[in-house]
C-alpha cells in the first residue's frame, strides 16, 4: 500500500511540474523529456521489482509509463510537427519509434504478460527524448501532402513493429537456449510459455510486414525521386528487409518454421531495415556534417 501511494505521488508531481513547464514554451520540451524518462525509468524499477511475486500489482508498474507516453506525445508533437514540415532527424526519429513501441507494449501487456519488455525499452525510450530535446540531428523535411505525410508514418509504425519483433526474438531465443540447456530459472521464470512468446513474435511481424509493405507502395505511388541517388539505397535495403520478413512468414504458415529459424530471419531482416532507415540519417546528419 505504502508504495502504490508513492508512486501515486510522483506521477502527480509530475503532472505538476508539467503544468508549471507548459507555461513557459522554451522550458517545456526539457521539463517534459526530464519527467518522462525519469517515470519510465521509474516503471521499468517497479515491473523488475514485481517479477516472481505472486501478487503483484501491473497497474502501478505501468502506470507511471503511461503517464511518461501521454508526455513523450506533447513532446513529439512540438518537436516532430513543424510549421514549415516534419523534424524527422535522428533522435527525433528514434524518440517516436521508442514511444511507438512502448505505447505497443502497454497494449500487448493488456492481454499477455510481456511488460517485462519495458524494462529495457521504457529507458531507453526516455533517453532518446532527451537527446532529442538538445537538438543535434534535427533534420527538417517540407511536406504539405497529406499522402508523403501518411506514408511516413506508416513507415515509422511499420519500424517499431519490428523493432519490438526483435526485442520478443531476443527474448525468445535465450528463453529457447535455457530451455535447451536444461537451466530453465532465472528470468526465464517470468516469461509466458514458450508457445505464446513464438505466437506473439509473428503477431508483431505480421502486423509490421502489412505495414511495411503499406509504406513501400505508398512510396512508388507519391514519391518521384524514390531511386534517386540519396534515396535509392533506403529503397533497395528496405525491399530486401520486406522480402526476408516475407520469406519468413511464408516459412512459418508453410513449414512452421519457429524456435533459432524464425530468430535469425528476424534479425537479419532487421538490420536491413535499420540500415535503411537510421544508417542514412546517421551518415547524413552526423558523420558528413562533421
Amino acid at each position: 500500500m505504502n508504495t502504490d501511494l508513492r508512486v501515486v505521488r510522483m506521477t502527480v508531481f509530475s503532472v505538476k511540474l508539467l503544468r508549471e513547464g507548459h507555461q513557459q514554451e522554451t522550458m517545456f520540451p526539457t521539463i517534459a523529456s526530464a519527467l518522462a524518462a525519469f517515470l519510465y525509468c521509474l516503471s521499468a524499477f517497479l515491473i523488475y521489482k514485481q517479477l516472481g511475486l505472486a501478487q503483484n500489482k501491473r497497474w502501478v508498474a505501468l502506470a507511471p509509463a503511461l503517464v511518461a507516453m501521454l508526455l513523450q506525445a506533447l513532446l513529439l508533437n512540438q518537436l516532430i510537427i513543424q510549421p514549415d514540415g516534419l523534424n524527422l532527424g535522428f533522435f527525433p526519429a528514434l524518440t517516436l519509434i521508442g514511444w511507438l513501441i512502448s505505447i505497443q507494449i502497454l497494449l500487448s501487456s493488456i492481454y499477455r504478460r510481456i511488460e517485462s519488455l519495458g524494462i529495457i525499452v521504457f529507458p531507453l525510450s526516455g533517453l532518446a527524448g532527451i537527446a532529442a530535446t538538445l537538438h543535434l540531428s534535427d533534420h527538417l523535411i517540407s511536406v504539405s501532402d497529406n499522402a508523403i505525410q501518411g506514408h511516413i508514418m506508416i513507415s515509422v509504425i511499420a519500424y517499431s513493429l519490428i523493432t519490438l519483433g526483435v526485442f520478443q526474438a531476443g527474448l525468445l531465443a535465450y528463453q529457447d537456449r535455457s530451455i535447451r540447456q536444461h537451466h530453465p530459472g532465472g528470468f526465464i521464470r517470468f516469461l509466458p510459455p514458450l508457445h505464446d512468446m513464438e505466437t506473439l513474435l509473428f503477431q508483431f511481424l505480421g502486423f509490421g510486414f502489412v505495414c511495411l509493405s503499406a509504406s513501400l507502395l505508398s512510396g512508388f505511388l507519391y514519391l518521384d525521386d524514390l531511386f534517386e541517388q540519396q534515396q535509392a539505397h533506403k529503397a533497395v535495403l528496405s525491399i530486401i528487409a520486406w522480402f526476408i520478413l516475407g520469406t519468413l512468414l511464408f516459412g512459418r504458415l508453410r513449414f512452421g518454421w519457429r524456435g533459432r529459424t524464425a530468430v535469425r530471419w528476424t534479425l537479419l531482416s532487421f538490420v536491413f531495415l535499420m540500415l535503411a532507415f537510421f544508417g542514412s540519417k546517421l551518415v547524413y546528419e552526423f558523420i558528413l556534417v562533421s
